[in-house]
């Protein structure tokens, strides 16, 4: 992977006026790290692998190249019609990711004066409205690939002429849950276009899909040199006591906000109905929610009418909460991938932020599974008030030197390592008076 390097100006790395304008107005001062880095090789022409941080300016940095390419072929031709064409796609895994990914790419192409038309399309709305949208092609679509594939079959739109194609969330995209769709895609599109992976976590199954995907590509993974600005926590509960701990949590410490993961639709209704009971107002949001109501719950979290949320993954990729407080793992995710992306909801774009699983003694495997895969090691706590029985901790003592565990049982005690009612961590994601 090539190294990172130190961001320059948006000036330096080639960018046309109209969209250097466009970046002062929206206030980016310089690139991110991989921006500098992957920019010039995306205008180039040059297939990409590229990987950074979540929140570390992944959708700039592919949409910011395609918007100048497509714009400044535009200015050399004369004005034809687009027919039922498109040449750049995105592909993305989620609803949500389709509708931020297709804002961002209008918004930086303002100053283009309508020059380049970008759609998104995506499954919960009716496919009318979306034909009506791609009637004369478009210049650029993000899609998710079932309702892509929708609409190519009632002809609204051709993949003859794509010229790019970008991979938002790779990982996901090339999961089991995507490939047949991609496969569908990728045959009805050109041999020679320039392709592009980004992603915040590559598994090793994912870059053997690639080599058959790309072509010579530049492959680019870009971290934060400096202290992350995300602090992650680790609370062991007993078993049956993460609801109450959950809502001590957030009682004790005012959060201004709070994404709450777990990993069922069930789950989250069940869970609402808990905190409801200990004094905790929350909302849901998962797959079974209609795309209106979905819309609806994200654009009152991201405005703050909502102040505790509780999902399933569909908002663990691409969703950009500014300045959100703090993610808790209510339930640990089902894949150690899947674990980085739900804490990248918090502290993005250098903001402090605070990411905290509850784990108790059916989830401690797991975890260390998570961890070795994250290469991470964090030292389990204990909240205040809330003492762990003593076979819990033998559990965990077990599992540290790899022995067998017997199931805890008992109420024994033995000290542990508490958290700290005025720990420093805690303070700035207090409510503002």
């Amino acid at each position: 992977m090539t190294s990172a390097a130190s961001p320059s100006t948006f000036n330096d790395l080639g960018l046309i006026p109209e969209l250097q304008a466009r970046l002062t107005d929206l206030e980016y001062s310089q690139p991110t790290p991989i921006q500098a880095k992957a920019i010039p090789s995306v205008l180039a022409g040059s297939d990409l692998i590229a990987g950074a941080n979540t929140g570390s300016g992944k959708t700039a940095t592919f949409a910011l190249p395609m918007l100048q390419t497509l714009f400044l072929e535009q200015s050399t031709k004369k004005a034809a019609s687009k027919g039922n064409f498109v040449t750049g796609l995105i592909l993305v895994p989620t609803r949500e990711l389709a509708t931020q990914v297709a804002d961002s790419v209008k918004s930086y192409s303002a100053n283009f004066n309508g020059a380049i038309k970008t759609v998104a399309v995506f499954g919960g709305v009716s496919v009318n409205t979306q034909m009506q949208a791609l009637r004369g092609g478009a210049d650029i679509i993000v899609a998710t690939p079932g309702r892509l594939l929708d609409l190519i079959s009632s002809n609204a739109i051709k993949l003859d002429k794509v010229k790019t194609l970008v991979l938002d969330e790779a990982d996901r995209m090339l999961s089991l849950g995507f490939t047949e769709e991609l496969a569908e895609l990728l045959a009805l599109m050109p041999a020679k276009k320039q392709t592009m992976l980004f992603s915040a976590t590559f598994p090793e199954q994912v870059k053997q899909l690639t080599q058959e995907l790309l072509t010579n590509p530049v492959e680019i993974q870009v971290q934060s040199k400096g202290e992350s600005t995300l602090v992650q926590r680790v609370f062991t509960v007993n078993k049956g006591e993460k609801t109450t701990v959950l809502a001590h949590l957030i009682k004790q410490h005012q959060w201004r906000q709070a994404l709450i993961f777990v990993n069922a639709k069930k789950d989250c209704e069940h869970l609402v109905s808990k905190l409801e009971k200990r004094g905790v107002n929350a909302q849901v949001f998962h797959g079974d929610k209609g795309q209106s109501e979905r819309t609806r719950v994200i654009e009152k979290f991201k405005a703050g009418e909502i102040e505790v949320l509780i999902a399933t993954d569909i908002a663990a990729r691409g969703l950009d909460i500014a300045k959100l407080p703090v993610v808790i793992n209510f339930n640990l995710p089902r894949s150690p991938a899947d674990y980085m992306h739900r804490i990248g909801r918090s502290g993005r774009a250098g903001e402090v932020g605070l990411a905290l699983s509850l784990i108790d003694y059916e989830d401690f495997h797991h975890f260390r599974i998570i961890e070795k895969k994250n290469k991470l090691r964090l030292e389990r706590e204990e909240v205040a008030g809330f003492t762990v029985n003593q076979a819990n901790h033998d559990a965990a003592d077990a599992l540290k030197n790899d022995k067998p565990m017997a199931k805890p049982e008992g109420t024994g005690k033995k000290k542990k390592k508490k958290a700290n009612q005025e720990d420093d961590v805690w303070s700035g994601w207090r409510k503002s008076k």
